[in-house]
């Protein structure tokens, strides 16, 4: 007798055992839902290559200083940690994890680091917890609420893609050149055609559905306050805005533009010039135009304290202006810092 009832509770031992880790390895699996609202990062960063995201008081950024490596610090560029030794861009941000894009080996730059596979990742804000979501060679990437999406191509052509945060459900929405940089937080997606016309599109990402919402020759569109600021691709590319509510369209500079960005109440913008090309900024009005840095320059990223931008065909120096008050051009040498000293470890 005693024998059964130690080997039925030797069996009520080991079953609850195993119940407990079967529950530990679903929760250690499970993926926390990321609020609604969330957009992974502003469109002005999203179409210049997403390598800066500031997220809680927190940026994340690729430092060209350390081979493109994923790091971390407060925005006045104090605390910084190097996150994930590889090479990314497309960085977002929201609930408890971020995503990006991950190149593979191909080339070095920096003070050295170790490369790994390409593609898409998701990890937690401190870096760990590191998962490969898709192989694909991705062009843009915007996180909306529990869902990225994003472009790629191949032999085929291009095709742009819905997935679930947890890489669970997939879906090719188009086999156009779409860009969600352009997404709001209540859901709203501001884009622009790319097939038989340029038109301003909106997308509803809780129908799926789509709707011109303006028959403009528009590339880059971003939304700031009513207004959707582009460039016109049907005169020069000139940056301009169109007011959602008047149905007005005003030409902010006749500069020709390669990219551009808002902060601070300013948008800056790469005049195209082969004479005198600069780096400007201006009031979102148009006003008060101002030469940055004279020469050629992109990836133009913005936090909360700096204006972020590099050589047209280099990736180092980073050089940066702050967001407030008068313009002063300076190097990002804290990043070149910490560059060096993780590189001496």
């Amino acid at each position: 007798m005693k024998k059964n009832v130690k080997a039925i509770l030797f069996g009520i031992i080991f079953l609850v055992i195993f119940i407990v880790l079967i529950f530990f390895a679903f929760k250690k699996d499970k993926i926390t839902p990321i609020p609604a609202g969330t957009v992974g990062n502003t469109p002005g960063n999203a179409n210049n290559g997403g390598l800066f995201c500031e997220y809680n008081g927190i940026v994340y950024f690729s430092n060209p200083y350390d081979g493109g490596a994923l790091y971390s610090m407060s925005p006045d560029e104090s605390n910084m940690k190097r996150l994930i030794n590889a090479d990314v861009a497309y960085i977002n941000a929201g609930g408890d994890y971020l995503f990006y894009y991950q190149e593979g080996a191909s080339g070095t730059s920096g003070l050295g680091y170790v490369r790994s596979s390409d593609g898409l990742f998701r990890a937690a804000l401190n870096g760990k917890k590191v998962t490969n979501l898709s192989d694909d060679l991705i062009f843009n990437l915007q996180l909306i609420d529990n869902h990225l999406y994003y472009l790629t191509s191949d032999s085929t052509g291009p095709s742009f893609y819905k997935l679930s945060v947890d890489g669970e459900d997939e879906e090719i929405l188009t086999n156009t050149g779409w860009n969600f940089a352009g997404a709001m937080t209540d859901g709203t997606v501001y884009y622009n055609g790319t097939e038989n016309n340029h038109y301003l599109y909106r997308y509803d990402t809780a129908t799926g559905s789509s709707s011109v919402a303006w028959q403009g020759n528009v590339w880059y569109p971003v939304y700031h306050e009513g207004y959707v600021y582009y460039l016109d691709v049907s005169d020069n590319y000139k940056l301009c805005r169109y007011s959602l509510n008047n149905d007005v369209v005003e030409v902010l500079t006749h500069d020709r533009v390669d990219c551009f960005n808002l902060a601070g109440g300013y948008l800056y913008y790469q005049k195209n010039s082969t004479d005198e090309p600069a780096l400007k900024r201006m009031t979102l009005d148009g006003q008060n135009v101002e030469i940055v840095a004279e020469g050629n320059y992109t990836n133009i990223n913005v936090t909360s304290s700096y204006v972020y931008f590099t050589t047209f065909g280099s990736e180092i120096p980073v050089y940066r202006t702050p967001v407030n008050g008068p313009v002063s051009v300076s190097t990002f040498s804290t990043a070149l810092d910490a560059a060096i000293e993780y590189a001496e470890d």
